[in-house]
């Protein structure tokens, strides 16, 4: 009896040590790395940029759409070429980046093709612009996808004038020689000054959302841009995002990313589980 008692107790601290060691080894898979949070911030970048895309063809094919007409429309390097094809109740604008590379003002490298398109007439409410792609890359990413920008005109608590506000279905995927990244979810971005002037680089955004980013080990971010904390974008600096948090979650793990307060540059902070803030570019 004693004998099958020792046993028994050996065989359930095996057990318990086997379940640790287990719990252990998934936690340390599953834990943020500062690579993992560059990543997130190149594909944030990566939406961006085609937002700016997306606004600025919608401005060049409806000029109204800025509440006043534009005199700088066409944001775009001068080695994209743009066609534009119509009919009585439909428009796309097809923006070919070539094959050798195209660069945008913050140094990023395009490619391929981006199509922008929407029905007519316009409606001032719940406006439908399709985005697709075809070979399309940023820099060494294949960047996929066939989603839509809902566009409306209304208030929040960052502008309580009526200004556009754009919400972003997202589901796409992103290749380079690392795997597939996946990217799932929505995006609204405020247009929160510089919508009722007559220049472009004038407008400054604020984007809040959610969604969830699959890196090609499986291991998902789950990424919240909260309303007291809105990433803001200036389009008068190059890099674009000037400040804002993004706050990442994974299974017992949490990083934050925080964009600063304002300065234009391409420096942002990271916090690891509450850890001391790592500075990084992105």
């Amino acid at each position: 009896m004693k004998t099958n008692s020792l046993l028994k107790i050996a065989t359930l601290f095996v057990v318990i040590l086997l379940s640790s060691c287990t719990k252990d080894n998934n936690d340390l898979a599953n834990a943020f790395t500062v690579a993992d949070i560059q990543t997130n911030s190149k594909l944030d970048q990566v939406a961006n940029d085609l937002s700016d895309i997306i606004d600025n063809q919608y401005f060049t094919e409806n000029p109204t759409g800025k509440s006043i007409t534009p005199l700088e429309i066409n944001s775009l390097p001068p080695c994209a070429t743009v066609t534009r094809t119509f009919t009585a109740t439909s428009w796309t604008r097809t923006i070919n980046f070539g094959t050798s590379g195209c660069s945008m003002p913050n140094g990023a490298i395009l490619r391929g093709i981006i199509r922008v398109s929407g029905s007519l007439p316009y409606t001032r409410t719940n406006y439908v612009i399709i985005y697709s792609f075809d070979g399309f890359y940023y820099n060494d990413m294949l960047v996929q996808g066939n989603r839509t920008v809902t566009r409306s005109f209304g208030t929040s608590s960052y502008q309580t004038a009526i200004h556009p506000i754009n919400v972003m279905d997202m589901n796409m995927t992103f290749t380079n020689s690392n795997g597939v990244y996946t990217r799932v979810g929505t995006r609204t971005r405020e247009c929160v000054e510089g919508y009722d002037t007559l220049i472009w680089p004038d407008n400054v955004y604020v984007v809040t959302g959610n969604w969830t980013t699959t890196f090609p080990n499986g291991n998902i971010h789950s990424n919240a841009i909260s309303n007291t904390t809105p990433i803001r974008i200036r389009l008068n600096c190059d890099y674009r995002v000037v400040s804002g948090v993004v706050n990442i979650t994974r299974p017992n793990h949490t990083a934050v990313l925080d964009y600063g307060s304002g300065t234009c540059d391409n420096v942002a902070t990271i916090s690891i589980d509450g850890g001391t803030p790592v500075t990084i570019t992105f």
